[in-house]
């Protein structure tokens, strides 16, 4: 007899072990490729689990005891995921479609054999399958906690080698079970042997990033990463300054000024960029910068005379580490100037929270093209640059206050164009009646610049119209300067920004102009993302092709995420119809003859694509209200399996649990995930200023209940499958592992076209989609009876 609790201890590491890799990849993968490559890491994760479902059906037929294939399966997986790592450092150029391919492969194996561990693991316990699927999502739930912590102290390569030693430590479990002592010493020493290399790479980078977007990182002073982020201090390649990079991408120079004696023709030529104007227009002013990153729109607002500056910057390494610590004096203590306040906030968090008004908003640039652990679309900037934050803007400004920010100025106009219709259709909905007499829009540089990101379109918007004297004073900068003047209210023209802000038919305006400039709010936070859906085909066509559109390289880096989740998307129905027709040829004569198994199939398709939904849906739509993408990750991915782990564990209370009763189950659940969906909205409205831990326990009160329901659904399908044909119990795991490759991609497309609102309410739908296929009148004739079939309470 087995000894149970050692069983469901390898059953926990293994997820455990799986998630730590999974989540920490994507942010290797962040680093080395683009960001919007990162989300896909989770899929091709949740493909390999699919796939190891299949997998299990040939490993069933190896000789020896279950414990001892799964002590070898994880054994092997600690070693393979060392090569994955490797590989996926090793790369040294920009990735096409089919080289992309190519390094992503090595990266699914040890998913593979995890899911076959799992996928075995469950078939065999089918019995206990309520509590082993708890200490599945158990495990994998501690993942998700271990997470942030090791990536803020270790890094990510060094996360996914504390993943290979995890599942070395599987292993031992596994082969203690199969009583082999040796195979359980040499899984220690696995364990030992990569805990010791996770120490001694923490210290001299054996296994580390080299190479990252095609370039080699060289002359890096100082290297952190934290949970979201990889921060690097290196020689700019342009200028030479010293500058943060920001995951090797993104990157602010260093601001190194010496305020209090700078020379007069010094400060002007600080206040003569576009993010100057407003400190020129508003002299003296109290400001507010969000994101201030490497120091200078900080040094400009007080070298234009603010005595109140506060800065909001949501990563601790460059406001902490960086700024107030390692560089403080190459700096010279910009960030610990009595006049500058610097707060760990993310922006809109901190405009919720205060009651303060500003003579000065401001935003430069601020992007990260960084992707948390949660994917490549919960950024936190994309909160920033809503109608919804434009109105919040409005609200702590003072009556002759100002915002303004700063993007890439391309042609035609995209991100600043953008701002514009923002700042119209936040400026309509707080009441102002001509909102184009509120914007002016400055460029600086050209927009076919030769670093191919264009000119820089600063857009300000007052909280009154502006008056002659500004105006005036505009004119009379843009003369000095030599920029151009791209919007003022009193000039007539023809320009994009001329024809939005003045047009009376906007619907035929954003429907004709060729990207996607409309304004986004909370539910739907893609600002970057404007290509218009008549143009999909073209990313796809350049991606696939290997090529790169003649655009720049800005508008193709951003908008790489179309061909991206196109990619997803066919990957996942590739895998999904793989998953459903692998195990029919494995599994032969042995497949039962009857139409009355598919549905059940389908069942566990629909609760994968069901779930995935959600809960990719939740955590972008919790990012504002608490705060931080990494807080939406860890306490939404933790609260959804814990409580289903929880409702797995109950389900085996329930006696006779026949499909009928499973379908009032899946009633709930789309009962609950509706409630949810229409509460979102407003609670991140009301509660945004509450203290942390209130939004934590509130977050939590509010997914239980439906994520305790969600836990339900798998184990007793399980268990009823396993009453009509037990060897198609590994199949259903595949399944719904593949099922939830392709819903982590809709949920992006769906988020994209329709808003995280209705992303929650087609994952719910999903449920009533599974009782439908329970109910199905030719499946129910076949189905065993409630008493045949109820194994639950059995232990």
């Amino acid at each position: 007899m087995w000894r149970w609790p050692l069983f469901y201890l390898g059953v926990a590491l293994t997820t455990l072990a799986s998630l730590l890799l999974e989540l920490s990849l994507t942010r290797i993968f962040s680093v080395v490729f683009h960001y919007h490559f990162a989300f896909l890491a989770i899929s091709l994760a949740l493909f390999g689990l699919g796939a190891g479902g299949v997998l299990a059906y040939l490993v069933a037929e190896w000789r020896g005891a279950l414990p001892l294939k799964l002590g070898v399966l994880a054994a092997c997986n600690s070693v393979l995921v060392l090569v994955a790592l490797a590989l996926a450092l090793s790369v040294r150029r920009e990735l096409g479609f089919w080289a992309l391919a190519a390094v992503y492969f090595p990266s699914t194996l040890p998913f593979v054999l995890a899911g076959a561990t799992i996928s075995l693991a469950i078939a065999d316990g089918i019995r206990r399958v309520d509590r082993v699927y708890f200490f599945d999502l158990l495990g994998a739930g501690a993942g998700c906690l271990l997470l942030v912590p090791l990536l803020n102290t270790f890094g990510g390569p060094n996360t996914v080698i504390a993943a290979a030693a995890v599942f070395a430590a599987s292993a031992s479990i596994w082969f203690s079970l199969a009583g082999r002592v040796a195979g359980r010493v040499v899984s220690v020493s696995l364990a030992l042997a990569m805990l010791l290399l996770m120490g001694y790479n923490a210290k001299f980078r054996l296994l580390d990033v080299k190479y990252a977007k095609g370039q080699r990182l060289e002359q890096e002073e100082f290297v952190k990463w934290n949970s979201f982020s990889r921060v690097a201090v290196a020689p700019s390649r342009s200028s030479g300054a010293l500058s943060v990079f920001i995951d090797a991408d993104a990157s602010t120079e260093l601001a190194s000024f010496e305020l209090k004696y700078m020379r007069e023709q010094d400060r002007e030529a600080l206040l003569k960029p576009g993010p100057g104007l407003p400190y020129v227009l508003r002299p003296a002013a109290k400001a507010l910068i969000i994101g201030p990153g490497g120091g200078w729109d900080i040094a400009r607002a007080l070298a234009g005379g603010s005595r109140n500056v506060t800065g909001v910057e949501i990563n601790p390494i460059i406001a902490r580490t960086v700024m107030q610590q390692r560089y403080a004096a190459y700096t010279r203590g910009l960030y610990t100037a009595p006049e500058v306040r610097i707060i760990i906030e993310e922006g809109r968090s901190f405009i919720r929270q205060t009651h303060e008004k500003f003579q000065v908003i401001q935003a430069t640039l601020v992007d990260t093209w960084a992707s948390t652990a949660a994917g490549a679309y919960a950024l936190a900037e994309n909160y920033l640059y809503t109608t919804n934050a434009f109105r919040d803007y409005l609200a702590h400004l003072t009556d002759d206050g100002l915002l303004a920010f700063t993007r890439w100025g391309l042609e035609p106009p995209r991100e600043s164009l953008r701002l514009a219709s923002l700042a119209k259709a936040a400026l309509a909905e707080v009441g102002e009646p001509e909102p184009w007499r509120h914007v002016i829009v400055v460029r600086e540089g050209r927009p076919d610049d030769v670093s191919g990101w264009g000119a820089m379109d600063t857009v300000l918007i007052s909280r009154k119209p502006f008056s002659q004297q500004d105006l005036a004073q505009v004119r009379q900068i843009i003369a000095r300067t030599g920029f151009k003047t791209i919007y003022l209210p009193d000039e007539a023209g023809d320009s994009p920004f001329h024809r939005l802000l003045k047009t009376s038919d906007l619907g035929a305006f954003y429907e004709q102009y060729p990207y996607d400039v409309r304004p986004v709010d909370d539910d739907r936070p893609f600002f970057f993302y404007t290509v218009q859906p008549r143009d999909y085909l073209t990313f796809l066509k350049y991606f696939a092709r290997s090529e790169r559109p003649k655009v720049s390289r800005a508008d193709f880096q951003v908008n790489m995420a179309v061909p991206v989740v196109f990619a997803l998307l066919g990957v996942s129905l590739a895998a999904t119809l793989i998953m459903l027709l692998m195990p029919p040829v494995l599994l032969g004569a042995r497949l039962p003859r009857r139409s009355g198994l598919w549905p059940y199939l389908l069942f566990f398709v629909c609760i994968g694509l069901g779930y995935i939904l959600i809960e990719v849906a939740l955590i972008q739509r919790f990012v504002l209200f608490l705060g931080h993408p990494t807080y939406a990750l860890t306490v939404i991915v933790f609260a959804m399996l814990t409580a289903s782990g929880c409702g797995s564990f109950f389900s085996r209370r329930i006696s006779a649990f026949s499909p009928q009763r499973l379908a009032i189950l899946m009633s709930l659940i789309t009962l609950l995930v509706t409630l949810v969906a229409q509460a979102a909205g407003p609670l991140a409205e009301a509660g945004v200023g509450w203290p942390g831990w209130l939004k934590v326990i509130v977050t939590v009160l509010m997914i239980a209940p439906p994520a305790f329901l969600m836990g339900m659904p798998m184990p007793t399908g399980l268990s009823l499958l396993e009453a009509q044909h037990a060897p198609s119990v590994k199949w259903a795991w595949a399944l719904n592992s593949a099922s939830s490759v392709l819903g982590s991609a809709s949920a992006l497309m769906l988020a994209i076209c329709f808003g995280l609102e209705r992303t929650l309410l087609a994952g719910g739908a999903l449920y009533l989609t599974a009782m439908a296929l329970l109910l199905w009148p030719q499946h129910h004739a076949r189905v065993p009876s409630a008493e045949s079939s109820s194994v639950l309470a059995q232990t």
